[in-house]
């Protein structure tokens, strides 16, 4: 679709155009009563799953998580919100400082989403985003080999943070 020669406005503009388009046609197959109101919170929601993970059968898990704490009323908590928020000071680990630290992306502090999105994502996190699996889990963490642990309950996700984080 790209020549040689092509300008990188021109690039950019063809990149936000198509993202447009896509964004329209997932939001038109949307999920009835998703706590998103408009194509740009579906957007912002995209960039946290595209972010959260590159496995296929867990984009719509995530997205369910995410879409249940909104609903709640929950923080998102998400560690990459968290590390857009901290820009150029990230040093590759998240502190307990990090999660404390006041940005308008730290989603252990915010209510619902960060005011932009974090990342480009992709068509597959854009319709999770907005088709998120059903399910009861409220918690997820990574496993350390690209998959998540999913949990119900508080006390079932600090033990699957012990094993799989602090245990490492």
């Amino acid at each position: 679709r790209y020549h040689k020669g092509v300008g990188d406005l021109e690039l950019l503009a063809q990149a936000y155009q198509r993202m447009q388009r896509t964004l329209e046609s997932v939001w038109a197959k949307r999920d009835e009563g998703l706590p998103l109101k408009t194509p740009y919170q579906a957007l912002i929601m995209a960039s946290l799953i595209e972010r959260e993970t590159g496995a296929d059968g867990e984009r719509r898990k995530i997205a369910g998580v995410f879409t249940r704490r909104l609903t709640k009323g929950m923080r998102l908590q998400t560690d990459p919100a968290v590390i857009y928020g901290l820009g150029d000071d990230y040093n590759g680990d998240i502190s307990k400082a990090d999660l404390r630290r006041e940005t308008p992306y730290n989603t252990y502090l915010i209510e619902g989403l960060p005011p932009t999105p974090i990342a480009m994502p992709g068509r597959a996190a854009l319709e999770a985003a907005v088709n998120p699996a059903e399910g009861k889990a409220l918690y997820f963490v990574a496993k350390g080999d690209g998959s998540h642990k999913f949990s119900e309950t508080l006390d079932e996700h600090n033990a699957a943070v012990r094993r799989y984080i602090l245990n490492r």
